[in-house]
């Protein structure tokens, strides 16, 4: 397949707003493909050249890529950063100057989808001296035999702003629809990607009519990571899972953990791989009685001398790529593990939770460092309520609750796990929502170009972004200065593709930056989108900004059905 088309295709899912549509569009493009073409052309939709956890980027900054642009239109440098100050998009920019070329092209043949992935993969394996002008001549050399609108997306790919609006979930949609016309196959598909993380792979093994009910976890292919579901008190838990193991919920970094044959691997929730950061954890995982597994937990940083553990905020200063050894010394880790999803060759992830926790107390055993979650089995609401007020004294976040009999669901929320933490305000819990735009400084404030950040949460029906919280407060100085100079790297001309909101704030940002908002409750009101049913939606009543998430994505912030679960939490709490 020529890149050509699929460039038009494309540009067809990037002139939508459905996402049903998208996913039809995407399908058409599916159905042409060669069987060797889905993996990589899957990576492109995603903005990825690879799986994200393998780490490959095929980044180039905007002064390398005016080059090649300037190189190919035959314009000179200051012309395209004139047209780009003017269409506040290179891969626009690219498009129009290629239009009208100055000069013929040198002899060049057509970029096929292979080529261009092929191209994608060679640039972001290139490092070192002159690496940078590798990558402007690969770029340049793709230009070349590119039409105005290939050219549009391959800068656009390359500067990792794709903007086609379409994501995972379209893309599985799109996959089903492909083969059999309508989403039949959607579980399917969703299971297998959240048990390796590449949907890339997926989709080719599902085009070439796999059965993908064989496919199982893998070491080094991370397991997207289980989720938890909400109730409001001890005595609803107990009446929907009856028995249940109720663990401490830790405030820490999220780890996965995978062994193959001596090596280790260290995944974040976010995927990344972080092995490097943390070598007491690695070292420990390499001494475990295993040749392979999978297994994950919290790891908070531990003060052995006042046998206490310390805050997120101080633990998360772990997750660095320098000053390991100094930070090591003062903030070492403790990998509470709560579960296992393979082991010695076996996916356990269709096992039962009980059976998986014998397993991984005897992996664990004798280890000081990775050590198993502590738990209690219990039907008493009573007795659940004194554990859960027993580890909130220790500082702790609250307690999971798991069902005995659950296999581990990838990538799910579901009842199979159950949270209850300690209440802030009238809300049950806080809420993970991602920066679309910030507010410039007033009274006070003046001196700051930063004010206040619009915040949004996830509506995973429509896929659409919708804000929840427009946040003044909860930052020190040093935090709004920090804020305002990461949000003005990722400013945006215009709203961004995929957010609903009635509120305009100063500056509109690219959707990157995780938050932890608290706040006194959950209000209805006509100001945000999140639920909006008529001109009424959900909001958040005195947010105030917590932390900031850099273990979390935008794929793991609250969505709009939990919002509305909160809310009705709540109403009952209220009530009672």
């Amino acid at each position: 397949m020529l890149f050509s088309e699929a460039a038009d295709f494309f540009s067809r899912i990037e002139a939508t707003s459905s996402r049903l549509e998208m996913s039809a569009i995407a399908a058409e493009l599916l159905k042409k493909c060669e069987k060797e073409e889905v993996k990589p052309l899957v990576y492109i939709m995603e903005g990825n050249v690879a799986p994200a956890h393998e780490g490959l980027d095929a980044g180039i900054g905007e002064k390398f890529a005016i080059r090649a642009i300037a190189q190919v239109s035959g314009r000179g440098e200051k012309q395209v950063e004139a047209d780009f100050k003017k269409s506040g998009d290179l891969g626009t920019t690219a498009e129009n100057l290629l239009k009208k070329r100055a000069q013929l092209s040198l002899a060049s043949t057509p970029n096929s989808v292979l080529k261009v992935h092929s191209s994608f993969m060679k640039i972001s394996r290139l490092s070192g001296a002159g690496s940078q002008e590798a990558k402007i001549l690969l770029l340049s050399e793709l230009l070349n035999g590119a039409s105005p609108l290939e050219a549009k997306y391959i800068v656009r790919f390359c500067l990792g702003k794709l903007r086609l609006g379409i994501g995972d979930p379209s893309i599985i949609d799109a996959l089903s629809m492909a083969r059999h016309g309508d989403k039949r196959d959607r579980e399917a598909i969703e299971r297998a990607f959240n048990l390796c993380s590449d949907l890339g792979e997926v989709a080719q093994d599902y085009m070439a009519g796999k059965d993908l009910s064989r496919f199982s976890a893998r070491p080094f292919s991370p397991i997207r990571p289980a989720l938890a579901e909400r109730l409001p008190t001890p005595k609803e838990i107990i009446a929907r899972l009856g028995k249940c193991a109720v663990e401490a919920k830790y405030d820490g970094l999220r780890m996965q953990v995978h062994i193959k044959d001596g090596k280790v691997e260290i995944y974040s929730r976010k995927l990344e791989k972080m092995t490097h950061m943390f070598p007491e954890i690695t070292s420990a995982a390499s001494a475990l009685r295993c040749n392979s597994a999978i297994f994950e937990g919290e790891a908070l940083a531990y003060n052995q001398k006042e046998k206490r553990y310390y805050s997120f905020q101080e633990t998360i200063q772990r997750k660095r790529k320098h000053g390991i050894e100094a930070m090591q010394r003062d903030f070492p880790l403790r990998l509470f593990a709560f579960d296992i999803m393979y082991l010695d060759g076996k996916d356990l992830t269709l096992e039962k939770y009980a059976d998986r926790r014998k397993a991984l107390e005897k992996l664990a055993a004798g280890s000081s460092v990775i050590v198993p979650s502590e738990q209690i089995i219990t039907d008493s609401p009573k007795r659940l309520e004194e554990y859960f007020q027993r580890c909130i004294s220790e500082g702790l976040e609250g307690i999971i609750a798991k069902d005995l009999s659950a296999p581990y669901i990838a990538g799910a929320r579901k009842f199979a796990w159950i949270k209850l933490k300690k209440s802030y305000g009238e809300m049950a819990d806080t809420v993970d929502a991602v920066i679309v735009g910030y507010y410039l400084g007033k009274g006070a404030r003046q001196e700051f170009e930063f004010g206040g950040l619009l915040a949004a949460v996830l509506n995973d029906e429509t896929g659409e972004l919708e804000t929840i919280a427009k946040i003044g407060s909860g930052f020190s100085e040093d935090e709004m200065r920090k804020l305002q100079e990461m949000l003005e790297k990722i400013r945006l001309k215009q709203k961004p593709k995929g957010l609903n909101s009635k509120l305009e704030p100063d500056f509109w940002v690219k959707p990157k930056y995780v938050i932890t908002v608290a706040a006194d409750e959950i209000t209805l009101s006509p100001m945000h989108t999140c639920g909006l049913v008529g001109e009424t939606g959900y909001a958040l009543r005195f947010p105030r900004m917590m932390a900031l998430r850099d273990d979390k994505s935008p794929q793991d912030i609250t969505t709009t059905k939990e919002i509305i679960s909160l809310f009705e939490m709540q109403k009952r709490k209220a009530a009672s």
